[in-house]
């Protein structure tokens, strides 16, 4: 273009063929025929009959100009005068030395016929000039294979000829290629070209993979792809005279449209717990853009933040594939758990953005993989017991992520361990979790003398749900010297160390508690076991403003030692306590039933009684049960303490502090008029009975 305007230039080009000319070259090109003969040709030795049908006419020829007369068959068409011929499309041209005839394919001077099902065009002209009594005359005949190739399920293109379009005295020999490029027929099979005769056809057939081959992608609805194949066909035949006929074809031959498959290979291993997904036969025009995992797009190539990764890997026969791999854990995944079949279920569905170069053309391949971990059950812990408490350890497994470990209806972290003195160490191989003794948490059962059993146990529930799947439970037999233990229900169960109790020869089987009717359960040379209710044997209540506490003492009877005549400093008695807050109790001391939301808070108190000229007592507190209580319920009380009191049992429930403050008024003149309730806050006075609760010799009342 120039300023607007269309504007051609003439351009030359010369070209000297590698190879010298036959005496007949005939070329069978895509859209035309051309016949070139050499001038200095002999005459043959033979005239056929079609010669002298030709000869007729230029021998009735009146002028001497050059005239071509068309032969179709064995009709003879009326002869014209080339500058006729070449407004029918026709060219003659003379070179030094060759004389060439072009035609176009389907001339109306041309014939269409068949040689052995093989579809061929000939176009027979005849170009002579009378010289007086002289004939100049030349044959030129242009025969070509019109066949367009055919594709089949073998991977061939296949195009056929007849073997002889021109009387041949020894056969045909082939030399073929693609863009131009010529091999003999030898070499060309060492390249995979198949050649095959039938009957007086050659069929040539071309793998679609040939070098000189060219393939595109396409898109329509789904990937397709075709092979375009310049086939450059080489026949050389000799004739009677010896006379070399040179015949050369230039096809174009196309396969169909054909389905082209990528497809996808799962090459996952379970213990790596990676999706490897292998995208694979990728052709080179086609590239991938972007991948959809899960719904969620991601472009090509992945940002480094990205847990998941896609390699490309390339093949030496013009295709490729991508490698991707995502973690099991990635938050892309989905995951399905099926209690009833004990299976965990990894599923990545994957939609592949595959772009047509280089017009960028979109296609999508969907795969979709999964991951099957079977016999998957909930963590279970290991036990084991010492001295001072128990220790569990759990192996981390990768699914364990779907449960959530408790202790009751907490979930375990390293704040609940730091709140309840558990030691916790977690990280990415296990878990190791040291119970002491007396944490919260533990239970108790068969306390005795010799031991008792102390129980801790882990629950494991589903994160979603809150249900719980599975439990550890450790069940450990522990030794103590004292103990005291507060539970629930309002129960104080003591184990204490009395050696500094009972005077020398005394026994701690005649100890009891304030109601000199308790006595132990157990003893053995220095210790003795009790276990009673709060509401029982003599205890004494003490409210603070936000706690409550039940005491009692265990003592050593007087009459023992007059009894045995035995006089001793030892102390007279140790006291026992249970501390709960106020904001846990569901039902208070002065009732048949006792509920509290936590254990209590026990502590063993052994008081020296100094004998004559002994300094002031001293207090020897010893190992006790300690817990920190939930909060629930919260009853706002004076700072004041009110003095201890053990009113009679029967069921009354506190609904605010003023209520409870003028029942006990009530219940405590009632019982003892001359032991009025004081509310005054100096500190508690001396244990004592309360009247009412001990019951009168012969009339001994069960303990609640």
């Amino acid at each position: 273009m120039h300023e607007g305007k269309e504007v051609t230039y003439a351009f030359n080009n010369t070209c000297s063929p590698s190879l010298p000319w036959s005496p007949r070259e005939v070329t069978c090109e895509a859209n035309y025929m051309e016949v070139s003969v050499r001038s200095e040709v002999t005459c043959p030795s033979g005239t056929m009959k079609d010669d002298w049908n030709a000869l007729k006419s230029a021998h009735g020829s009146t002028t001497s100009d050059w005239q071509v007369a068309f032969q179709i068959a064995e009709e003879q068409l009326p002869s014209m005068n080339l500058s006729e011929a070449r407004k029918r499309g026709y060219v003659f041209h003379l070179t030094d030395g060759r004389l060439v005839f072009r035609t176009p394919y389907g001339q109306p001077d041309s014939l269409s016929t068949e040689v052995n099902g093989v579809p061929v065009e000939v176009v027979h002209a005849t170009l002579f000039s009378r010289q007086s009594w002289v004939v100049l005359m030349v044959d030129l005949v242009a025969t070509c294979s019109m066949h367009e190739g055919s594709y089949d399920d073998s991977g061939y293109m296949m195009w056929e000829t007849p073997e002889e379009l021109y009387p041949s005295l020894d056969g045909t020999k082939l030399n073929f290629g693609l863009n131009g490029e010529l091999v003999e027929q030898p070499v060309a099979e060492e390249r995979g070209y198949i050649v095959e005769k039938h009957n007086t056809t050659v069929q040539i057939c071309i793998p679609y993979n040939a070098d000189g081959g060219y393939r595109k992608s396409f898109v329509a609805g789904d990937l397709y792809e075709f092979y375009v194949f310049h086939l450059y066909l080489e026949q050389i035949l000799v004739d009677e005279d010896h006379v070399e006929t040179r015949l050369r074809f230039h096809r174009t031959l196309a396969t169909p449209m054909l389905p082209y498959h990528v497809f996808t290979e799962n090459h996952t291993v379970l213990e790596e717990r990676t999706f490897a997904v292998y995208l694979g036969d990728v052709p080179d025009d086609v590239a991938l853009a972007a991948v959809h995992l899960n719904g969620q797009e991601f472009t090509v190539p992945f940002t480094n933040t990205s847990s998941h990764t896609i390699t490309e890997v390339v093949h030496p026969n013009n295709t490729h594939g991508y490698t991707l791999k995502v973690p099991f854990d990635d938050p892309v995944i989905v995951q399905q758990f099926s209690k009833e079949d004990a299976v965990l279920q990894y599923r990545l569905n994957i939609n592949y953005t595959l772009t047509v170069l280089p017009g960028n053309e979109s296609y999508y391949h969907l795969s979709s993989i999964e991951a099957l971990l079977t016999d998957v059950s909930p963590p279970a812990f290991d036990a084991i017991c010492s001295e001072s408490g128990i220790s569990f350890k759990l192996d981390h497994r990768p699914f364990d992520y779907m449960w959530e470990i408790c202790i009751g209806s907490d979930p375990l972290t390293s704040e609940l361990a730091a709140q309840h003195g558990y030691i916790m160490s977690n990280d990415s191989q296990g878990l190791l979790l040291d119970v002491p003794l007396f944490t919260h948490g533990f239970k108790y059962k068969d306390i005795t003398l010799k031991g008792f059993f102390g129980t801790f146990e882990i629950l494991v529930q589903d994160r979603e749900t809150s249900e719980v799947q599975s439990s550890t439970v450790k069940t450990c037999l522990f030794s103590t010297t004292e103990l005291i233990m507060c539970s629930t229900d309002g129960r104080m169960t003591v184990v204490a160390d009395l050696s500094l109790v009972i005077p020398s020869g005394g026994v701690p089987a005649r100890t009891n508690l304030i109601n000199k009717y308790c006595g132990p359960k157990e003893a053995d040379g220095t210790r003795a076991l009790f276990s009673f209710p709060f509401n029982s044997c003599g205890s004494i209540v003490k409210l603070g403003k936000e706690n409550v506490t039940y005491q009692n003492e265990i003592v050593y009877s007087k009459k023992y030692l007059n009894m045995n005549n035995v006089v001793s400093d030892a102390t007279d008695g140790v006291t026992v306590q249970c501390t709960y807050p106020l904001a846990g109790l569901h039902r208070l001391f002065s009732a048949h039933r006792f509920e509290s939301d936590t254990v209590g808070i026990g502590s063993i108190i052994h008081t020296t009684q100094p004998t004559a000229g002994l300094q002031s007592p001293t207090i020897k507190p010893t190992a006790a049960l300690k817990t920190t209580p939930a909060t629930k319920r919260p009853i706002r009380l004076p700072v004041s303490f009110l003095p201890a009191v053990h009113p009679p049992a029967h069921y009354i429930k506190v609904f605010s502090f003023q209520n409870l403050l003028s029942g006990m008024r009530k219940e405590v003149q009632a019982a003892n008029p001359a032991s009025p309730l004081q509310q005054d806050p100096a500190p508690p006075l001396p244990p004592a009975s309360v009247p009412g609760c001990t019951p009168s010799r012969g009339q001994q009342q069960p303990y609640r």
